[in-house]
């Protein structure tokens, strides 16, 4: 099999597998007991929780583990009770269907448009801001696209205004240099199994002078804003899953940009009409969406997965639906358009080899598809 679907999920890294399997059979104590086996699990819970903050800048008090990115996504969101929010247009599921569930309690919420390469303009974010905004939340990067948004470039300008800003940074934090007091966020959302941690595991940075409801009552956990037994073994393989992702970063950029580079290449020499949906140089070093004129994405998806290769169509939360990509329509594509487009998502464990193979299949499967239809 060759997985080119990183985007979607990561395999988890074998160091941050050696760190986690003992806690799940040979120090598997409650980290709420108060007994050694139980403050073994806490202090590795600790550990993590400072491997997090330092790989993004932040204090450890201001790291929250969660259950994943949507859940750290939909907690923002559902902390917003009066007032108006702004957000992008090409927003995850996760983060748009929680605006969707303000607008039903009566908040108004603005989606603002992006470019045709996916960017959003700062200018228009400060242009949407009222007297009663009260969160902005525009994604880091884009999981469909890749495109790398200008957060940097707001985060002065709504804390000047006391306006709380969030990122959802899943597909960004252990691909790209991400510090939270550079970007100026006041929270920001990352999950562990899209940089080779294990499911189940999200995290949530909240700045320490800003509070949130507690998202789930019970015992004192994370502070009481969490309740319930913690991950252990999750949380330990997100450390140093992310700890890794962090030295090998540049290492694994150039790989990446090297790999979508020859994928590129290699597929247009002999499909010439194809098109590359984002930003060429504000983007994730492994991210590339093509569009294939006059083939379907799911066609050439399904044909490649015959031959044992993985991409997708689009987000993984959105497969499954006979729709089109939000993210791509509002780019400006039509409909059709943007269910001709796939995408590939590389990661660290990918070679040039996957390449070789993913571009002879993808061309074989065109021409057999384009072949049928004339």
């Amino acid at each position: 099999m060759i997985y080119a679907d990183n985007a979607a999920t990561t395999k988890v890294s074998d160091s941050a597998l050696e760190r986690m399997l003992p806690f799940l059979q040979e120090h598997y104590g409650n980290a709420s007991s108060q007994y050694s086996f139980g403050i073994k699990a806490k202090r590795a819970i600790e550990q993590a929780r400072q491997q997090v903050a330092t790989a993004i800048g932040a204090e450890p008090d201001e790291i929250v583990f969660t259950s994943g990115g949507s859940e750290s996504n939909s907690w923002v969101l559902s902390s917003v009770v009066s007032g108006h929010v702004i957000t992008s247009s090409i927003e995850h599921h996760s983060l748009l269907n929680s605006c969707y569930a303000l607008e039903r309690k009566g908040i108004d919420v603005t989606y603002l448009p992006v470019d045709k390469t996916g960017l959003i303009s700062a200018t228009s974010v400060k242009k949407a801001i009222r007297p009663d905004t009260k969160l902005v939340s525009i994604m880091l990067a884009n999981n469909e696209i890749g495109t790398i948004q200008p957060i940097i470039e707001l985060g002065p300008y709504l804390r000047e205004r006391n306006i709380i800003f969030h990122t959802d940074a899943v597909q960004a934090v252990g691909h790209i240099p991400v510090n939270v007091k550079e970007l100026g966020v006041d929270l920001l959302s990352a999950s562990a199994h899209k940089f080779n941690g294990a499911k189940g595991t999200g995290i949530l940075y909240k700045q320490k002078n800003l509070s949130l409801p507690s998202l789930i009552f019970g015992g004192e956990q994370e502070r009481g804003a969490r309740a319930g037994t913690e991950n252990v073994a999750g949380i330990v393989a997100a450390g140093y899953a992310l700890e890794e992702s962090i030295v090998d970063m540049y290492a694994t950029t150039d790989k990446l940009t090297a790999l979508v580079r020859a994928t590129v290449d290699g597929i247009s020499t002999k499909i010439p009409n194809i098109t590359i949906n984002g930003d060429r140089n504000k983007c994730l070093p492994g991210i590339v969406n093509i569009l294939f004129e006059g083939i379907t994405g799911e066609s050439l998806m399904h044909l490649l997965d015959l031959k044992g290769i993985c991409v997708s169509t689009s987000s993984a939360c959105a497969s499954g639906k006979n729709e089109a990509s939000h993210v791509l329509r509002a780019l400006g594509l039509s409909e059709q358009q943007a269910k001709s487009a796939i995408r590939i998502s590389y990661g660290r464990y990918n070679t040039m080899h996957d390449v070789n193979a993913i571009v002879a299949g993808i061309c074989d499967a065109y021409m057999k598809i384009t072949a049928v239809k004339s």
